[in-house]
C-alpha cells in the first residue's frame, strides 16, 4: 500500500495511491482510518511531505564505502563505526517532492546530496528485540539529506549544515510493502546517475538501529529514522535537479535554486 499526503481544493488529506489515482482517506496511517471513495488523478493533487514527524532521527555514518570515500578526501585512514549512533534533524528543513532546495547566499559551493532510505514508525515500542524490531515499521519513504560540507566541518554542531530550511526533501509517499534486501538506491543530477548502491548494504540495518534505540528511548507512531547514504557525494548548484530513486518505493525529485 502507498500512503500519500496531498493537497486538493485547499485541504490537506491522507490518501491511498493506486493506479495513479488517489483515494481520500478519513483518518491517518498512524491510527484508525476509512476510505471515503473520493478519488482524484495523481496529476490533479499537490504532493505534500508524507507526514509531519514527531521526532526526526538520523542514523550516523552507516555505509562502509561512504566512510572510505570521506576518509580519502580528508587524507585519513577510514574509521568504521563500532556501534549504531543516532542523531537528530529538524522538521523546519523538510520539503516535499517537487519543492525547491534553496541554497543560502553565504553557503559555499560544497552543498551536496545524500540519498537515504527513511523508516517510518507505526507502533509505539520500547526495548524491542532485533528479531521483532521491523514489526513497528509502518513503511518506508525517501529522503535527501542535503548537507553543506564546509559548515559541517567547521561548526561545532550540524545545526545549519544539515538543518537549513529546505535541506531535507522527503517523499513522495510511504510504501508499506517493502523487501529491504531487494532495494536499490540511485541518485541522479540532471538525469545523470551519480550514485548507485544496494539500499540495505548498511553497516547496521534498520532492525539493529530500532532495537538499539529502544533500549533507551520510546519510539512512537509518526517518528522516523533516516538510514544514511553510501559512496561519494558531489556538489549541487542552482539550476540542477536532484532525483533520488529507491526501487520499489519511487522517486523523490527536487529542483535546486539560489536564495534571492
Amino acid at each position: 500500500m502507498r500512503w500519500i499526503r496531498y493537497q486538493y481544493g485547499g485541504r490537506v488529506s491522507y490518501g491511498i495511491l493506486e493506479d495513479e489515482q488517489v483515494e481520500e482517506v478519513s483518518g491517518s496511517p498512524f491510527g484508525e482510518y476509512s476510505r471515503t471513495g473520493h478519488r482524484f488523478p495523481l496529476t490533479a493533487v499537490q504532493i505534500r511531505i508524507p507526514f509531519e514527524p514527531l521526532t526526526f532521527y538520523a542514523a550516523g555514518i552507516n555505509y562502509e564505502e561512504h566512510v572510505r570515500e570521506a576518509a580519502a578526501l580528508l587524507g585519513r585512514e577510514p574509521d568504521l563505526p563500532e556501534k549504531a549512533d543516532i542523531g537528530y534533524r529538524a522538521n523546519n528543513a523538510l520539503i516535499a517532492h517537487g519543492e525547491p532546495i534553496v541554497i543560502p547566499k553565504d553557503a559555499t559551493e560544497r552543498v551536496q546530496y545524500e540519498g537515504e532510505l527513511v523508516a517510518v514508525i507505526g507502533k509505539q515500542v520500547k526495548r524491542v528485540s532485533e528479531d521483532e524490531a521491523l514489526d513497528c515499521i509502518l513503511g518506508y519513504t525517501i529522503g535527501n539529506d542535503v548537507s553543506e560540507r564546509t559548515w559541517q566541518a567547521n561548526d561545532r554542531t550540524l545545526w545549519r549544515a544539515k538543518n537549513t530550511d529546505t535541506f531535507k526533501p522527503m517523499g513522495p509517499w510511504i510504501e508499506t510493502n517493502v523487501e529491504l534486501d531487494s532495494l536499490q538506491t540511485t541518485v541522479r543530477v540532471n538525469g545523470n546517475a551519480v550514485s548507485q548502491f544496494p539500499t540495505n548494504n548498511m553497516i547496521f540495518g534498520v532492525a539493529h538501529y530500532i532495537s538499539e534505540m529502544t533500549r533507551y528511548l520510546t519510539l512512537y507512531p509518526g517518528d522516523m529514522v533516516w538510514m544514511g547514504t553510501d559512496g561519494a557525494t558531489e556538489n549541487i548548484k542552482a539550476g540542477d535537479t536532484v532525483d533520488v530513486e529507491i526501487s520499489g518505493i519511487g522517486t523523490l525529485s527536487n529542483p535546486v535554486i539560489a536564495e534571492e
